[in-house]
């Protein structure tokens, strides 16, 4: 089935009525022939009437002859709708620069295959770069400093250990610097003790040493820490070093415990107090309101815990410029890398490259076409389906493609129907888009047509068209199986009777017989019209010789 548009008048112009003297003239041209019409009427029909009596003559004697017999098959029968339209890529792109540089570098030529992201050109970039490492550097002072302020709203413990005093309480106002509670690390207490020079110069840390308390005696198990490398002249005049004994605390042992040790079997030369491991006193980094105590006195806190928070204008205020100024560093540094970006010029989808505007060693401008990039990975094209005929497609139908300059056929398939028709010249279409993925020798911007199956019927019985006569009814003969099922009232040729059918699907050639007919059958039907043309062409020619001049 194919379209085609019924012809306008042209300019939309009308018949227009005769003047008075046309009319006059054209009375008076009839009534000179008048004499001449009336006779060559009749003959006219007379000799038309001869005509037809011997056509219906020959009709009645050789009726049998002009019937073509055919057996009733099975075949594939597609109804189709066809159009034109032109093959564009999948997807195409042009790429332009955002920058202007020399070229360094363009490693590609034309009708190679890219894929995305692969590099273009390069375009020289060394201020880009250096914007690139300031801008990092700013960033990374502004992320510095508001890490700094941000924290200190919280006063923090350096160490872990215990609350042992608190200077503050919920709604005090502190002021920089102010001390807000001492934190010591108990869990091992430390003692320095001194041994003779010439024994502790074979001391080495993490040696096991024997500590006694004083006044209770009791002994306790230490390691060496740490171990003087100079010798001190004590009391008596006697040479000694410094070492340092580390030991465990159950929670008995102060600040006001001495005790001695001995180190494989040498004992120190005097008595020393115990020290805690360590030992801090936290200050407040800014003025402040405390606003909450995390950790209460004697409450144990962990390495850089929060002991306190404190709250304020000054200090929201404070951490909200610097937590901008941070804000605005990452965007300068996102900006100076996006900048550096585009000095390096990428594919944008996987594609082939179909034209090439510059090479390396140019120097282009900003704004400038580079190249283009088709998406090769199918065709397609856009047809116009007028508006009778647009409910007949849908997606997925399949459609066969084919050009004037490429041998063979291509099938593609409908992927769109726009809902969206354009009215021209008060004849509506709807676009349709059709998808090529095996297309071969095809090209974008080939003229196609393309042939699209609204309906098929597969392995489905089927006559010629000419074979149904009006009513849906089929000549069948009597020797057919369906004969049995003939048309009582119908009158037909010697030897055939009429079957009714259900018809389906048809093509240019043969429609489908869903009911009334089966394989087997044998089918008759005319062949060509039986009016003798050459009686009626002949009567035609002698009354138009008999007219006055001839021919008219």
């Amino acid at each position: 089935m194919t379209w085609k548009k019924k012809k306008a008048a042209p300019d939309g112009a009308q018949p227009q009525a005769e003047t008075a003297g046309q009319a006059e003239g054209s009375l008076s041209k009839y009534k000179k022939h008048l004499k001449w019409a009336i006779p060559l009427a009749v003959v006219l029909v007379v000799v038309i009437a001869a005509a037809a009596s011997r056509a219906g003559q020959a009709k009645t004697v050789e009726a049998a002859p002009e019937y073509v017999q055919a057996s009733v098959t099975r075949r594939t029968i597609a109804q189709t709708l066809s159009t034109t339209g032109t093959l564009k890529a999948a997807n195409s792109y042009t790429v332009r620069t955002l920058v202007q540089g020399e070229i360094l570098s363009s490693d590609f030529e034309e009708g190679d295959s890219v894929v995305a992201g692969q590099q273009l050109y390069q375009i020289e970039n060394s201020d880009a770069t250096t914007n690139v490492e300031q801008a990092q550097i700013n960033l990374e002072q502004a992320q510095r400093n508001y890490d700094k302020i941000a924290d200190y709203r919280y006063v923090r413990s350096p160490v872990a250990g215990t609350v042992y005093s608190l200077s503050v309480k919920v709604g005090d106002e502190v002021s920089s610097g102010q001390e807000i509670a001492v934190v010591q690390d108990a869990s091992q207490m430390v003692l320095q003790l001194t041994f003779p020079s010439a024994d502790a110069a074979h001391f080495r840390p993490g040696q096991t040493a024997q500590i006694t308390l004083d006044g209770t005696f009791e002994v306790l198990t230490g390691t060496v820490t740490e171990v003087s490398g100079s010798d001190v002249l004590s009391t008596g005049n006697v040479l000694v070093r410094s070492v340092t004994i580390v030991t465990p605390n159950a929670g008995t042992l102060n600040t006001t415990q001495s005790a001695t040790a001995t180190i494989n079997g040498i004992s120190s030369t005097n008595s020393a107090t115990f020290n805690y491991q360590d030992q801090r006193t936290l200050t407040a980094s800014t003025a402040g309101t405390v606003a909450s105590i995390y950790i209460p006195e004697g409450g144990h806190v962990a390495e850089d815990g929060v002991v306190i928070e404190l709250a304020g204008e000054d200090l929201e205020e404070t951490i909200q410029n610097a937590y901008e100024s941070l804000r605005s560093r990452e965007i300068s540094m996102r900006n100076a890398e996006e900048t550096l970006a585009n000095y390096t010029i990428t594919a944008p989808i996987n594609g082939t490259v179909i034209q090439k505007d510059y090479q390396a060693g140019e120097t282009v401008e900003s704004g400038k076409d580079m190249c283009i990039i088709y998406d090769m990975s199918y065709l397609e094209m856009t047809i116009n389906i007028d508006e009778l005929d647009i409910n007949q497609i849908t997606v997925g139908q399949d459609v066969t493609v084919t050009a004037d300059s490429v041998d063979g056929s291509f099938q593609g398939v409908v992927t769109r129907v726009s809902m969206v028709g354009a009215t021209t010249g008060g004849t509506t279409t709807y676009p349709v888009t059709v998808q090529v993925d095996e297309y071969g020798e095809l090209r974008p911007g080939m003229n196609v047509n393309a042939e699209i199956v609204v309906e098929q019927a597969s392995d489905a019985i089927a006559v010629p068209n000419a074979a149904i006569e009006r009513g849906d009814v089929v000549l069948v003969t009597t020797e057919s199986p369906s004969a049995a099922n003939a048309v009582t009232d119908m009158v037909a040729p010697a030897g055939y009777v009429y079957v009714q059918v259900v018809t389906g699907v048809s093509d240019d050639n043969y429609t489908e017989i869903t009911s009334g007919l089966q394989e087997g059958d044998i089918i008759g039907y005319v062949s060509s019209d039986t009016f003798n043309y050459d009686d009626y062409y002949g009567a035609v020619g002698l009354l138009m010789t008999a007219l006055p001049g001839g021919n008219t």
